[in-house]
């Protein structure tokens, strides 16, 4: 499995961020079960058909595919797709640069994907700091974790329609980068694909500099960027900010922990056979 994700990242230099972002939606919607795996059919609509995940990249399900694939002509319906996933994350994390962290084993994968349970779990570029903060904590997250968690912003890109709003009218925002990203996303309505790095500086490498450019005006996102000026989060911003090691410590420890969030086990999941679609019929 290891090496069927390296190679996808090899090939794909996006696929870390891809995965992990899959990841954390996946986490998110009623814990970490790889519900968000489920493909739609014609009849039921899926984790995967609400506009929050409809972005989610297929690198990151080609990923978990390709490693289900592997591990299933080794070791046929022991592994399930929710473990791959985790592991996935772990390994992809590490490839670009960051912290490798352990990662408990023996999640089943879910026997429930609905497109309902999306919009309430999942965070959005516009929620205000407040807003943010008390969906962290409503799921047991402290402020510090949810600043850290927010560092794997680091990598990845975010669509130009999810920050455009705020390229005229945002003090907190860089000038020079506001005109920068006015000149990238100009067409954006006629090509909604168009988007950005989260990170300007080292949009590839899983590093500190997001933290660094919070501090210099240049948070893609509002939501990013209100955690610099926000008296609650901006003193982990700016401990992050200096102390890579730090930043990677305390990453490796929140990821173990949302790894385990919610997870299923015993005749509460299944080993998918296939991770696009559970085992029954019945999702």
């Amino acid at each position: 499995m290891r090496d069927t994700v390296a190679q996808k990242q090899n090939t794909t230099p996006t696929t870390a961020a891809a995965v992990l972002r899959l990841f954390f939606h996946d986490c998110m919607v009623e814990g970490c079960d790889a519900s968000t795996l489920v493909a739609a059919s014609p009849l039921h609509r899926t984790e995967r058909d609400p506009s929050l995940n409809l972005d989610l990249p297929g690198d990151a399900f080609d990923t978990v595919v390709r490693a289900k694939t592997a591990l299933e002509l080794e070791c046929p319906d022991i592994v399930s797709c929710a473990d791959i996933l985790a592991v996935a994350t772990r390994n992809l994390v590490a490839l670009v640069g960051g912290p490798a962290y352990r990662v408990p084993l023996g999640r089943k994968d879910g026997l429930v994907s609905d497109a309902s349970r999306v919009e309430p779990n999942l965070l959005k570029p516009t929620m205000p700091a407040s807003q943010i903060i008390a969906f962290f904590v409503s799921r047991g997250f402290t402020v510090q974790e949810m600043v850290t968690l927010m560092g794997g912003h680091t990598i990845g890109f975010s669509h130009c329609r999810e920050f455009s709003y705020r390229l005229y009218n945002d003090p907190a925002l860089n000038p020079k980068y506001a005109e920068g990203l006015k000149k990238l996303c100009e067409n954006y309505t006629k090509d909604p694909t168009m988007s950005a790095f989260n990170d300007v500086m080292t949009p590839g490498k899983f590093d500190n500099v997001y933290y660094q450019n919070l501090e210099k005006g240049l948070g893609l996102l509002a939501s990013d960027q209100a955690m610099a000026a926000d008296q609650r989060t901006k003193p982990f911003v700016e401990l992050y900010a200096r102390n890579e090691t730090a930043f990677f410590t305390a990453f490796a420890r929140v990821m173990e922990k949302l790894s385990t969030y919610k997870i299923k086990t015993g005749k509460d999941g299944e080993v998918r056979h296939r991770c696009d679609q559970t085992n029954t019929v019945n999702i």
